[in-house]
Order: C-alpha cells, then structure tokens, then sequence
C-alpha cells in the first residue's frame, strides 16, 4: 500500500494558515477604521493649536475653522499664506473635547532628559552636509569658469581664478542650506512620546469664558460657523455656511443677562455693523455658570442612564441663548 502524499496535506494546512492570517489581518483593518478619530490639541501657554494634517481634518469636518499661525517650510519669509499650526479659539477646544473630537494632550516632561548624543549627532550631520555642499558649489564655479573660458579670448585671467578656485574655495557656513527635520519634530504620536490622557485645562474659565462657549455651542448646534471677530470690534463672526464660501453676516457679541450695557456702546457697535454691512447681534445665556455645569452634570448621568431622553435634552437646549439683533437706522 502506498503512503499517503504528505506535501499536498501540509501544503493545504499552509494554505489555511495563511487565509486565517488574512482574515485577522482585514479584521483589524476594519477594527482600527471603525475606532473613532480624536484630534489632539497642544497647549502653548493657553492657547491650543493642532499640529497633524488629521487633526485639521478632524477639526474641519466638525465645523471648527481655527486659524492658520505658522510659516512655510519652503516661504518662510512672508505673511501672505500661513500654514500649521492651526490656532483654535478656546471654545472650540472646549467644543471639540466636550463632543469627543478632540482631547488636550498632557506635556511631557523633559528636565530630566539627556540630549547631548542627539546634540552630537546633528552638528556631525551639520559638518557632513557643509562638506558635501562646499564640493558642490566648487564644481558649480568651475563649470560658469569653464564657459567663461570658451567664450572669451582672455584665457590667462581665467585660469588664474580656476587655481585660485582650487587653492582656497571655502563654503560660508551662513550660505549653508540647512534642512529643516519636521517630519519627526515631536508630531507623530508615539506611546512614549504623547499618551492620549487628559491634561489640566489651562484655559481660562471665568464668567466671560463660559458665557462665550455656551454662545459658541448654541450657534454651533444651529448649523452656523464662527471666527473670532477681534477685528470687528465683537467676540465671533458668524457665517451661515463654510467660510471658504460664504460672508459673515453677523457679529456676535457676547454678553451676560445680567449685565449693564451704556446705551453709546450700543450706539457704536450698531453704527460699526452697519459700516462692515453685518449686523451685531446680542447673545445672552439664560443660565450661568453654575447653572450651566449642573446641567451638563445632569446630562451626562442621564445619557448614561437612557439614551432615549437626548432628543428631549437637545429641545431644551434650543432657546439656552437670547439674540438681540442691532441694526443702525441714522440718528432721529
């Protein structure tokens, strides 16, 4: 009797191997696309910033503008187009964190780190690349030397600054071109570089501040889209669609109930819409800060609860904010 054929056994024992390995392999693909995108927000001083291109992403997809701060690696000198990173107004921050989108990112400390072997190792790349770009630029003279010398009849004075060329050319180190390293400059998350844990929040949280997020939050949750308005004399300007596509048509300012307002400022504000062609729209939070912490307190035990009284919640939350519309019609 003949033995069996084991090369076709282990063959397609191999073969059902490896098709496992290929499901576990698209089922983790599908898991890491499923798990949600959170943005993470660095802290300089009080004021967040987004340094990832799927952070911006992230932020845009969920209306927050933000504005570009930083220079380009290839126009660093000019003012015209900026790039990352994006500056986010603390409200939308605060809006990001609270809907899950974002998460400050704690700092890491690095006082007791050492950097000398990292130090050493870029002056050596330093030394190697102004030795490799002083070579280049000797060639790039003596080629301009050598058409010289074919198209003049003065050949003497030529070959004179081609020895002088090879005697004593020496590369500036100021002209040096230095390239800049930012793939790597402490953007990329790493588990040992920047754990997803929450930082303290270091912005601001007086009653100005609250009063602000909750106006942010309230136009945000109506489909409007906002910047700051420092320029117009308000808190945020509000457009009814993506910037890129449309024009502010309020200026928002932010005011508590309670506060006293001098009928002049008034007076100014609607004269100052009226000369940008916006209007200047009053927005005052019904409840306060307190208020407005227990409510979201209560909210969040009762999403934990039932996930049905959301809608309801959402209702409520429609008329948290009173707008007052200014509109400047000359003096009577």
């Amino acid at each position: 009797m003949d033995a069996p054929d084991c090369t076709h056994l282990s063959s397609d024992s191999e073969r059902v191997d490896d098709v496992h390995d290929m499901a576990s392999t698209v089922d983790v693909a599908n898991v890491s696309s499923q798990l949600p995108q959170v943005a993470g927000i660095r802290m300089c001083g009080s004021t967040p910033l987004l340094w990832r291109v799927n952070d911006l992403k992230i932020a845009r997809q969920a209306g927050v503008i933000g504005s570009l701060v930083g220079s380009l690696a290839r126009q660093p000198r000019q003012n015209t187009r900026l790039g990352r990173p994006l500056e986010l107004l603390d409200e939308e921050a605060r809006l990001l964190a609270e809907e899950g989108k974002g998460i400050v990112l704690a700092e890491r400390d690095e006082e007791g780190e050492d950097h000398s072997a990292r130090a050493e190792h870029y002056k050596e790349d330093l030394q190697h690349s102004h030795q490799v770009q002083s070579t280049l630029a000797l060639q790039d003279r003596k080629a301009v030397l050598q058409r010289v010398l074919n198209d003049t009849q003065n050949e003497s004075s030529v070959l004179e600054r081609l020895e002088a060329l090879d005697r004593g050319f020496s590369l500036p180190v100021s002209a040096m071109t230095v390239q800049l390293c930012t793939a790597r400059a402490g953007l990329s998350y790493h588990s040992d570089e920047r754990d997803f844990l929450a930082a303290g929040w270091s912005m601001r949280q007086d009653e100005h501040s609250q009063t602000r997020f909750l106006v942010y939050r309230d136009l945000r949750k109506k489909g409007f889209y906002l910047t700051s308005a420092g320029k117009f004399g308000g808190d945020f300007l509000v457009y009814p669609g993506d910037p890129l596509r449309f024009h502010a048509h309020f200026i928002a300012l932010c005011v508590a109930m309670d506060t006293d307002t001098p009928l002049c400022d008034i007076m100014a504000l609607a004269r100052l819409g009226s000369n940008v062609k916006k209007t200047v729209v009053l927005c005052s939070p019904r409840a306060t800060q307190e208020q407005s912490k227990e409510k979201e307190e209560r909210e969040e035990e009762e999403k934990t609860e039932d996930r049905d009284k959301d809608n309801a919640a959402d209702d409520d939350d429609d008329d948290e904010v009173v707008y007052t519309s200014l509109q400047w019609s000359g003096m009577v």
